[in-house]
């Protein structure tokens, strides 16, 4: 959810910018591609959910002498 609130903040942006080559039809594809990469790197790009790191395994315990 993040990436596409992203990518919708950096459409307003650039709409809020009023430059003259950004056309609707352009405006739509700008939108499309923002999506798609926001779905792409929120997909493939970031891994939050994946399988744990290989760690060392952990020492021995000490042993300790009764006394």
């Amino acid at each position: 959810m993040t990436a596409a609130a992203g990518a919708t903040g950096a459409r307003s942006w650039l709409q809020a910018q009023h430059v003259t080559w950004l056309t609707p039809r352009r405006m739509r594809a700008v939108t499309v591609g923002l999506c798609v990469a926001a779905l792409g790197v929120s997909s493939i790009g970031l891994s939050g959910s994946g399988a744990s790191a290989h760690h060392a395994p952990a020492p021995a315990p000490a042993h300790t002498v009764a006394r």
